[in-house]
């Protein structure tokens, strides 16, 4: 496909995952500076591996999606990402 033209699922993927990211290294940033409080710090971790699982399922999904890309078979639709054989 040629830069700039994508699906509306990589569209909305693409930039959701980016926003995670950066919120999680944003994150990442402020418990390695040691200035939260104790608290401040552990709702920063809960969120921290909330938005960490949230990008693994992005990439899972992605995984699978380039699995089956290589296999010269057709794009799964969406809900077959979803791990469902449904």
């Amino acid at each position: 496909m040629p830069h700039g033209a994508m699906d509306d699922s990589e569209t909305t993927d693409a930039p959701a995952f980016e926003n995670l990211l950066g919120e999680l290294e944003t994150i990442v940033a402020q418990l390695e500076s040691g200035e939260l409080s104790l608290e401040e710090g552990l709702a920063a971790f809960e969120r921290g591996m909330k938005l960490s699982r949230q990008t693994e399922a992005i990439l899972d999904a992605v995984d699978a999606r380039v699995e089956v890309l290589m296999r010269g078979e057709q794009t799964p639709r969406p809900a077959a990402m979803d791990g469902s054989d449904a």
